[in-house]
């Protein structure tokens, strides 16, 4: 297999369509640099399946389509097409060549195809991946691709001889299988989460479904009691019903006479009505005269007593009105209005005198604030001429102060001038002969200075010496204090870890410190040390419990610790004293007698050798001595001797240093914890050993300190001598430069007398200037004291107050001048008021008197009428009083007549009322047999209906089925009673038992509550759906075990595939390494062999003549050509169909890319090679040659030269 074609459109440079034809062999690609040949390179790794941005040298993908230039513009995709020659079939594909296209467009969309068919990246990724052309594209090595060697971790190199190895798909394959298993994980908890959330409903629902299942069975019991009640019911009501049918016969026989004795007594009773009828007329027309003349003569009573009471209502005549007279009120309106209209030429007046003091107001105003803003600035200017004043004084103090510092600064400068000259005349005076003795002066000071010297050195150099000492000696006991601390505070720590773990775990630690508790039993053990684990497991579990004065005491801890739920351990001190000393002795002798402490006849010199009795290595102090007596017939010794021991009569047990306790019939021990004895030992070691530290510490501190004060007087000494040498060279210096300084006194001195001379001339000079100045400030200050102030600030405050008196006088008469006013305006209100009231009481009063008049002629009227009427009543009813009187007496004859015929009648009615009651009663009787038989008919209907409706059975059916002589089988309540119900007999009916079957089956079914009728069915849902879920989980779980069988499948090919191919590697490593280097060694390192899976790989390179093994320490060449030789190695090792090289051979020198074409030339021969290079000796080896040029900013192939 190898590359044929390689077509580029749009990408990166290449912005027409170029192709480039491969031919197997070495082809190189040859350009200018910029001229586009690492694009080829780019191209190649892009339609391969590249998605690093940076790899291909861009920001972002959408870089490698060309952007276009000044004179061409940008293109929209970018597209590489790279045919494959695949006659040999290495490609897992049915094409004996192989067309893999890539296009890019600029809005961000991707295209892959495989022979013009839409693929995705991962089938190109697939396709590739067994060829070593996959995803870490090592086949291409680039410009950076060396140094990405030379500076990647072991792990990272592991990566390139998978990728050689086809180890990627298989890791894929992992890493799909493990997605899968995270997949899967997800799903089981899942599952395993809805099975749980289903297991907790199913045992509620189950409640539910049971309740159903029992409120069916009461529902069974109430349907059958209903059902043998309502047939009760129906059977008694159609018994009932044909009775009432056959007494309806004798009813109707009866009716038939009655009625018969009624017609005959309506007959006479008619004609006895006839009469009463006839006599009537007359009665009723005699009761209507008397009752016409009865309602004339009330009528006439009546209007006679109105007639009475009006005219002696009419006769007393109304009291004329008490008002004051109309005329006097006119009079008093307009005597107000005249007050009125002179009040309000008043108010006239007095407006005007307001406006005129409101205009003297405003004017008196106006001038107040003129006044004001000329004393203002009168007061201005006068602050003006003071301030000039205060100014031209200034400037002659000035004047004069400045000439004064003149005259002192040219005293000054004469008297200095004088001074130098002073100096000068004495300096010049001087050198001449003092020449001769300040050379002879020097001269002797030199030789005693040196003499001097050379003593001052060594004494500073002595001193030197021994403040090194004292310093080194300082720094010595410096590191001794810091290992000292750092050793204390190591056991001090230590000593707190172990203290913490000597507190009882149980119960047992809250007793220390109560009274009684007399404290822990370690402390009271006294063992030899190395026996510590022994003992306690010997004693166990006393070994770190607690010692109480009394028994009753641990009683009473007891049965507080089983109150709190707390375990305890205690151990009783003995009763009395004596028996204390006694045990402590006991104790004693067993600790100093090892022959007494053995409770047998044997002695410690019969035991093998290493072992030795417990009671010889412990003792027991104060309340711990009850204990030695666990300490009888136990041996410590190893596991070894342990058989031996026990074969002894005496010995009851062995210990083992590490606590392990063995009996003839037990063995008890495995404990990875220290003991508590081993770990108060351990705390009392590091106790002593703290303490110790400390001490050594303080001893230490002190002679830091002794030794600081050494440090500090050799310090002291040191810095004194070097004082004494420093004063003795500035001696020997200042002598020696005294000629010298002589002479240029001398010479400083006559310069600074010409400068002296030349400073007294201008300030000779500036006194003139200053005595000017003085003079012209003092002829201002004169004239400006002459003229005075320009205005009179009397006068202007003057001014100014007359003018504020005036307006204040102004607005004071505006104000009065304005309540004057509202005093007048005020009055003239009132005024028209009482003139308006008064008009208005006047009318009032004239039309009061004018109702009365009229009202008087209307009462005389009124009365003359009514005496009229009152005469003529009279009259009229004395005659109606005749005729009532007769009308009553036609009209009780009458009455008496009607009320004989009436007593006939009334008993014929009541003979005719008589029989027909009988007869009502008859008919009411057979209406109630009637309506009886129509209720029961109605309730029969009733019961069918209920029957039909309630039971959904026909009546006959009911009755048949349920009737009262139907026996009655027993129901169960219960669901767990159904089968015995079913054994047992039925029984006869009888209605109050149903009655009690059915209140209490309602009561039942009432007590159940809500029921959920879906109960059951959703039970067998939820119950089904958990089987499924629970089968589910087992098909997950036995998923997970084949995912992680393929796992391990995947693993164990990845080892062995990386295994081969690192040794093939790790063979043409040192085959390549040894022509790159000749005489030199290479090797690849595992970093760690015993895991395959994910361990590193080292290179190792050792040129000839050097003996450095890694490449950090070669140089730059030296780590190219190595990083080379592991390219090289893994293409040996695991051939690819081609190689892309970008300049490899750059930084090479002629030697070593002889060396390196040897290698191309190796390579060549399996696989096919292209070539970035600029060498001439590469293009020489090539079979084609393309020349790469570019052009207005895009790539061109201008030339190709096949080999022969």
């Amino acid at each position: 297999m190898h590359l044929k074609t390689l077509t580029l459109r749009g990408f990166k440079s290449f912005a027409s369509t170029t192709t480039l034809a491969l031919q197997p062999g070495i082809t190189c690609v040859v350009g200018p640099n910029g001229s586009g040949k690492s694009n080829v390179v780019d191209a190649l790794a892009w339609v391969m399946g590249e998605q690093g941005a940076r790899a291909l040298r861009g920001s972002n993908m959408a870089d490698v389509i060309f952007a276009g230039t000044s004179g061409r513009a940008a293109l929209g995709r970018a597209q590489v097409d790279l045919t494959i020659d695949n006659a040999d079939g290495l490609l897992d594909i049915e094409y004996s060549e192989v067309t893999i296209s890539r296009t890019l467009f600029r809005g961000g969309g991707s295209e892959y195809s495989i022979n013009g068919s839409p693929v995705r990246l991962l089938d190109v990724q697939e396709l590739l991946s067994d060829t070593g052309m996959g995803r870490q594209m090592h086949v291409i090595v680039g410009q950076g691709q060396l140094d990405a060697i030379l500076s990647s971790t072991p792990e990272e190199r592991r990566g390139f001889i998978e990728e050689a190895a086809g180890v990627l798909k298989h890791r894929r394959r992992k890493e799909r299988a493990l997605k899968k298993l995270a997949d899967m994980d997800a799903n089981l908890v899942r599952v395993l989460d809805l099975t749980a959330e289903i297991h907790r409903q199913l045992k509620p629902l189950a409640r539910q479904a049971r309740i159903a299942r029992r409120a069916s069975l009461i529902q069974a019991r109430v349907r059958d009691a209903k059902a043998r009640l309502l047939a009760d019911d129906l059977a008694s009501a159609l018994s009932r019903l044909a009775a009432l049918e056959a007494s309806d016969e004798s009813a109707a026989q009866r009716r038939a006479t009655l009625e018969a004795q009624i017609a005959a007594s309506r007959v006479s009773l008619s004609s006895l009505e006839e009469a009463e009828r006839s006599s009537s007329p007359a009665l009723e027309q005699a009761s209507a005269d008397w009752q016409s003349l009865t309602t004339l003569t009330e009528r006439l009573r009546g209007t006679l007593m109105a007639a009475t009471q009006k005219v002696a209502l009419r006769a007393t005549p109304e009291p004329p009105p008490a008002g004051e007279d109309p005329d006097v009120l006119d009079e008093r309106a307009r005597v107000a209005g005249t007050e009125d209209a002179a009040v309000a030429g008043q108010v006239e007046v007095a407006r005007s005198a307001l406006t005129s003091a409101t205009r003297a107001r405003e004017a008196a105003e106006d001038t107040d604030e003129a006044a004001s803003r000329e004393l203002a600035r009168v007061n201005r200017v006068i602050a003006d001429h003071r301030e000039k004043v205060a100014r031209l004084t200034g400037d002659v103090s000035t004047a004069a102060s400045r000439l004064e510092a003149a005259h002192a600064e040219a005293e000054r400068a004469w008297s200095a001038y004088q001074g130098a000259q002073e100096r000068a005349a004495a300096a010049e005076a001087a050198v001449p002969g003092a020449t001769g003795s300040a050379a002879d002066s020097a001269f002797d000071k030199d030789g005693l200075s040196a003499d001097s010297s050379g003593g001052a050195a060594r004494a500073y150099a002595e001193a030197s010496a021994r403040r090194d000492a004292a310093r080194a000696h300082v720094d010595e006991l410096l590191g001794v204090e810091r290992e000292a601390r750092a050793e204390r505070a190591r056991w001090e720590a230590r000593r707190d870890a172990l203290e913490q773990l000597l507190a009882p775990e149980d119960g047992t630690a809250e007793l220390l410190g109560k009274p009684g508790v007399l404290g822990q039993v370690a402390p009271l053990l006294h063992i030899t040390p190395g026996y510590e684990d022994a003992i306690a497991a010997a004693l166990a579990p006393f070994a770190d419990a607690v010692v109480v004065d009394s028994l009753a005491r641990g009683l009473g801890e007891l049965d507080a610790a089983h109150a709190a739920g707390r375990s305890l351990r205690l151990v009783v001190a003995p009763c009395d004293q004596a028996r204390a000393e006694e045990t402590l002795r006991t104790g004693e002798a067993t600790a100093t007698s090892p022959v007494a402490a053995s409770p047998g006849a044997l002695g410690a010199s019969e035991l093998p050798e290493g072992a030795a009795w417990l009671r010889s290595v412990v003792t027991c102090e104060g309340g711990a001595a009850p204990l030695a007596a666990l300490l009888d017939g136990v041996v410590a010794c190893s596991a070894e001797c342990a058989p031996a021991v026990l074969a002894l009569a005496s010995v009851r047990a062995v210990v083992t240093p590490g606590g392990d306790v063995l009996r003839a019939w037990s063995v008890e021990g495995g404990w990875q914890a220290s003991s508590v004895l081993s770990v108060r030992a351990d705390f009392e070691q590091a106790s002593v050993r703290a303490k110790d530290a400390g001490v050594r510490m303080d001893a230490v501190c002190n002679e830091l300190a002794h030794a600081n004060v050494q440090l500090d007087r050799c310090i002291k000494e040191v810095n004194e001598a070097l004082k004494a040498l420093r004063a003795e060279d500035a001696q020997r210096a200042k002598e020696a430069q005294e000629l010298a300084r002589a002479q240029s006194a001398a010479q400083a001195a006559r310069a600074e007398a010409e400068r002296a001379r030349d400073v007294a001339r201008r300030a000779d000079e500036q006194v003139e200037w200053a005595r000017e100045q003085d003079v012209a400030a003092r002829a201002r200050l004169e004239r400006a004291d002459s003229v005075g102030s320009p205005e009179s600030l009397e006068d202007a405050q003057a001014h100014a107050d007359a003018a504020s008196r005036a307006a204040r006088q102004a607005r004071e008469t505006e104000n009065e001048a304005r309540l004057s006013l509202r005093t007048l305006e005020e009055q003239s209100r009132r005024a028209a008021a009482r003139a308006r009231s008064l008009r208005q009481a006047a009318a009032a009063e004239r039309e009061e008197r004018a109702r009365y008049a009229r009202r008087e002629a209307v009462r005389q009227t009124e009365l003359a009428t009514a005496s009229d009427v009152e005469a003529a009543a009279r009259i009229a009813l004395e005659a109606a009083e005749r005729a009532l009187s007769r009308a009553a007496t036609e009209r009780d004859r009458l009455s008496a007549r009607r009320s004989q015929v009436s007593r006939e009648v009334s008993d014929a009615r009541r003979a005719l009322d008589r029989m027909s009651a009988e007869l009502a009663e008859a008919m009411n009787s057979a209406n109630q047999g009637k309506i009886a038989a129509e209720q029961t008919r109605v309730r029969v209907e009733d019961l069918q209906r209920r029957a039909l409706e309630e039971l959904s059975l026909e009546p006959e059916q009911l009755i048949a089925e349920f009737g009262p002589e139907t026996p009655v089988p027993v129901l169960p309540l219960d669901p767990d009673d159904v089968e015995k119900a079913e054994a047992a007999k039925p029984r006869a009916y009888v209605r109050a038992e149903q009655e009690r079957a059915l209140a209490t089956a309602q009561k039942d079914l009432e007590k159940l509550g809500r029921v959920n009728p879906l109960a059951l069915e959703e039970h067998e849902a939820l119950a089904a759906r958990h089987k499924f879920l629970v089968d589910q989980v087992q098909d997950l779980k036995a998923s997970k075990a084949d995912l992680l069988r393929i796992v391990q499948d995947v693993d164990r090919l990845v080892q062995e595939a990386f295994t081969a191919a690192f040794a093939e590697t790790r063979k043409q490593f040192e085959h390549v390494f040894g022509v790159l280097f000749p005489g030199g060694q290479g090797d690849l390192v595992l970093t760690d062999p015993e895991d395959m899976l994910s361990t590193g790989i080292e290179i190792e390179a050792r040129p000839a003549g050097k003996k450095v093994k890694r490449l950090s320490l070669l140089s730059g060449g030296e780590r190219s050509l190595a990083a080379i030789a592991f390219l090289v190695a893994i293409f040996k090792a695991r051939p690819s169909p081609f190689y892309v090289m970008d300049e490899v051979e750059a930084a090479l020198d002629d030697m070593n890319l002889t060396r390196l074409l040897t290698i191309f030339k190796e390579l060549q021969e399996t696989s096919q090679l292209i070539v970035i290079t600029h060498q001439k000796r590469t293009m020489e080896i090539a079979d084609a040659l393309y020349g790469v040029t570019m052009r207005d900013g895009i790539t061109r192939v201008v030339s190709q030269r096949l080999a022969d």
